[in-house]
């Protein structure tokens, strides 16, 4: 095994622990998958039946873009997350990263009919920048791989409707950190709406200020939050 696939396998590995940290996992469901860096065409992904608190760097599958395991044992995979996951891959020559949650908030905006709104600074990371996609029955079928990506485009993040959310990232780093941001903002929005109070929304000028700022990351945030995310998921649960 190369440095490289080792680093990648371990940044991998870390993102499973800290969606599980981060109170985004879903039992054994919904996945997370990483390119590997010198074989483009082959996939890391978790073994089906693993707690995300459970993966290892040396857990992780390899698969190809048609779901066919490539190296070791042979192990269970999720077959929606093949479906998922490997649509990307192939369509997105970017997507070094994909993950995809089913959390409470998550999957409860998912059902609402105005989807994400631009309420806060965190949900405007996304603004202009999320794809829908419709519920088609649980993701078994090669056949809504087409109309997936379509509904993704080139958008970082997508809201699978009635289902959950699901980001791109060019680094593992980066898909967390939207990943992350997306939920918060879920929650935002789920908290503001349930206090019942009216809702004042930015202006549209707003807005597209601060999404072009965030694309923009002056102060390197993203890195420097994932070199502090690595140390966090080298922790213990309980913090000591």
């Amino acid at each position: 095994m190369s440095t490289a696939e080792m680093a990648m396998r371990e940044d991998l590995a870390a993102a499973y622990r800290l969606i599980a940290r981060f109170g985004m996992d879903d039992i054994i469901h919904t996945h997370i998958s990483a390119r590997l860096p010198e074989e483009p065409e082959l996939l890391l992904i978790n073994r089906y039946g693993d707690l995300f608190r459970e993966v290892t760097p040396e857990s992780l599958a390899v698969i190809n873009h048609h779901g066919q395991q490539m190296r070791g044992q042979q192990v269970p995979i999720n077959t929606a997350g093949i479906v998922i996951h490997t649509a990307v891959h192939a369509a997105r020559p970017d997507a070094v990263c994909v993950m995809h949650t089913h959390t409470a908030a998550g999957v409860a905006v998912s059902c609402l009919e105005e989807g994400l709104l631009p309420l806060n600074q965190t949900s405007l990371l996304f603004y202009g920048q999320i794809g829908y996609h419709e519920f088609e029955g649980i993701a078994l079928d090669p056949g809504e791989q087409e109309r997936l990506v379509a509904d993704l485009g080139d958008n970082r993040a997508m809201i699978l409707r009635n289902h959950g959310l699901l980001t791109v990232g060019r680094s593992i780093g980066e898909a967390f950190s939207l990943m992350y941001n997306l939920e918060q903002a879920c929650r935002i929005q789920l908290s503001a709406l349930g206090s019942g109070r009216p809702i004042h929304l930015p202006s549209e000028e707003v807005c597209e200020r601060t999404a072009s700022q965030y694309a923009a990351d002056p102060d390197g945030a993203a890195e420097l939050e994932w070199l502090a995310l690595r140390r966090l998921a080298g922790m213990p649960l309980d913090g000591h």
